[in-house]
């Protein structure tokens, strides 16, 4: 990966490289784009996807070419969606840039700082491909709830490899791990039911105003995502290991942040999570 600062160019386009407009050839920009600190033109590679599962193809050819996960399974996930009616997106995280709190990136090659205020859940034991087809949605709460041992604060800062950012194609996203960035943990306390709908969440940017919201995640209960995020994640036939994280969606949305910008985030009787841009 490139130095930090400011990109080398705005962006790279599959015309001037030459490189060829599907799935094969998204990876192998996204790669480059990766290591260079570029950003890439969403229109050009517009017909690249044709469904989540060319996205997801893709993420796995990105991470195996840069070394991500050395054949082990990935350790930390994100997860999510806008609502309960609409399908769930994952993505593994790339290890380098899940950080504790209080973290620093300002070493974390960036275009674009947005924020969002989540809660992680880590799984108490490992999960097998048998198990997580047998997993529900409206299971009830005892049997998801014993899949996780504790829980975190966390702040995932969003990065867009793509020069249109949120306006680039949803497949476009997703395949660039749902637009990831970095992800920094605050401290674990044992896990429990809450009266989510009651939860209070305030996020600190800067010198802007303070954000606080009170039962506002998407999906009602972070523990939601967890059927859907186990059958995606074990759908190659490995289970997925005891220990492992998955952050769940944001509480206020996308927040934008600027380099310097120290940003804290606080989940009431939960705990708190800070990093500096």
């Amino acid at each position: 990966m490139s130095t930090p600062g400011r990109p080398k160019c705005e962006y790279r386009s599959a015309q001037h490289e030459g490189t060829p407009v599907n799935g094969a050839g998204l990876a192998q920009a996204l790669v480059a784009a990766r290591r260079q600190n570029l950003q890439l033109a969403a229109g050009d590679w517009a017909q690249a996807l044709h469904s989540a599962a060319d996205a997801y193809a893709v993420q796995d050819e990105v991470a195996a070419a840069l070394g991500w996960f050395g054949g082990a399974p990935p350790t930390h996930w994100k997860s999510g969606g806008p609502s309960r009616d609409a399908p769930l997106t994952h993505a593994p995280l790339p290890p380098a840039g899940v950080r504790g709190s209080p973290a620093s990136l300002r070493d974390w090659p960036l275009h674009t700082r947005a924020i969002e205020a989540e809660i992680a859940l880590r799984l108490a034991a490992s999960v097998s491909p048998a198990q997580a087809a047998s997993l529900h949605s409206d299971d009830r709460a005892e049997r998801i709830d014993a899949l996780v041992d504790a829980m975190s604060v966390s702040i995932e800062v969003v990065d867009f490899r793509w020069r249109e950012g949120a306006q680039a194609a949803a497949w476009l996203r997703l395949a660039d791990l749902q637009s990831h960035g970095a992800l920094v943990l605050g401290g674990w306390v044992p896990y429990a039911r809450r009266d989510w709908s009651a939860q209070r969440c305030d996020a600190l940017i800067g010198a802007q105003p303070a954000v606080h919201r009170i039962g506002t995640h998407s999906l009602g209960d972070p523990a939601w995502v967890l059927p859907q995020w186990l059958r995606h994640a074990t759908r190659h036939g490995a289970s997925v290991p005891a220990g492992t994280v998955v952050t769940t969606g944001t509480w206020v949305g996308l927040l934008r942040a600027l380099a310097g910008d120290e940003v804290r985030v606080d989940f009431n009787g939960i705990g708190t999570a800070t990093l500096r841009l």
